[in-house]
């Protein structure tokens, strides 16, 4: 993050936005995040889509429990579902629920590491 009257400028941007899109709805998002089940889910359809039955045997859950996070996840937007015969094939709803989990690992990392982005670093990321 950018610091001085860029740091401003885009804190209140963010905040417009936020106030335009509703902060509950950005907050039910995040919160499907919140539970393990549906971050590996999640990793999962990163690495393509899957059809209900094998994503359960990937992420080691009975297809009813992971049927009952699929239905969730599709509800809030995060995955799509699509029926091929008898099998519905899931995938994630577009690149920016792969930028979510990605950038929420990230931060995990550099906690779990005590690093910062460096103000160039942040820069260089596009963030201001």
């Amino acid at each position: 993050m950018g610091h001085g009257a860029d740091a401003e400028k885009t804190a209140a941007t963010v905040r417009e936005r936020l106030e335009t899109v509703g902060a509950t709805d950005v907050a039910t998002t995040l919160q499907a995040l919140a539970t393990p089940s549906r971050l590996r889910i999640l990793a999962r359809l990163q690495e393509g889509p899957c059809a209900a039955t094998e994503l359960a045997d990937a992420v080691g859950m009975e297809q009813s429990a992971c049927s009952h996070q699929l239905r969730l996840l599709r509800n809030l937007g995060l995955v799509t579902g699509e029926r091929r015969g008898r099998s519905v094939i899931y995938a994630l709803y577009d690149h920016h629920v792969a930028e979510l989990l990605e950038q929420a690992l990230h931060h995990v990392e550099h906690l779990r590491l005590g690093l910062r982005d460096t103000p160039a670093t942040a820069e260089a990321a596009g963030v201001r």
